[in-house]
């Protein structure tokens, strides 16, 4: 026959709490909680109290898991895990009110919309017509005149160039291409097609 010695009382560790689920021979701790069992359990509630803080059930979602997963970390410094609630709760309100103050304002409300007008997609015809119009205009210019609004603006002449090509001085071009551009300001064809 064996005989094992029994610890004397309070030296070891008595059979509640030796047991899943047993107390602690002091009866204030109960065993500890896992927190997938806690959320299984509270879940539905805490999202209750997480729509009451938001507008949005969406928001309201991600509230409650940032809320859960700061409780997470600090679930083994939790000593009293029936107070769990209360420090959750207060997760929710705390992230929230972090949210709020940290929240921009990129839209405010208005009675017109801010977008610009779309742009008006252009009419290849309309485009043909202004350019057929553009031509003739050009073609009612004196000559001299048109060949220096066609070196400037057809194709694409500096001043020098244009004066070099038609032997002329720059002041010359200057001069002759401001007084063609104010006649096709003026051309009656083109008032009509602006």
């Amino acid at each position: 026959m064996t005989v094992t010695k029994v610890p004397a009382c309070g030296t070891g560790p008595s059979k509640s709490a030796s047991r899943p689920g047993g107390r602690a021979s002091s009866g204030t701790r109960p065993a500890p909680l896992s927190f997938s069992s806690y959320v299984r359990a509270r879940g539905p509630g805490l999202l209750r109290t997480a729509r009451s803080l938001t507008a949005n059930p969406c928001d309201a979602e991600d509230l409650l898991q940032t809320a859960l997963t700061k409780t997470y970390v600090a679930w083994d410094r939790i000593e009293d895990h029936r107070a769990v609630d209360g420090y959750v709760r207060r997760a929710l309100i705390n992230t929230r009110t972090s949210q709020w103050r940290k929240r921009k304002v990129d839209e405010f409300a208005c009675e017109e919309l801010p977008e610009p007008e779309p742009v008006r997609a252009t009419d290849p015809a309309e485009q043909q017509a202004l350019r057929d119009a553009m031509w003739r205009a050009v073609l009612r210019l004196p000559d001299r005149q048109r060949a220096m609004v066609v070196l400037r603006y057809y194709e694409d002449l500096s001043e020098v160039q244009t004066a070099a090509v038609l032997g002329v001085s720059v002041g010359t071009v200057k001069s002759a291409v401001s007084r063609a551009l104010g006649k096709l300001r003026e051309d009656g064809e083109l008032g009509v097609l602006r």
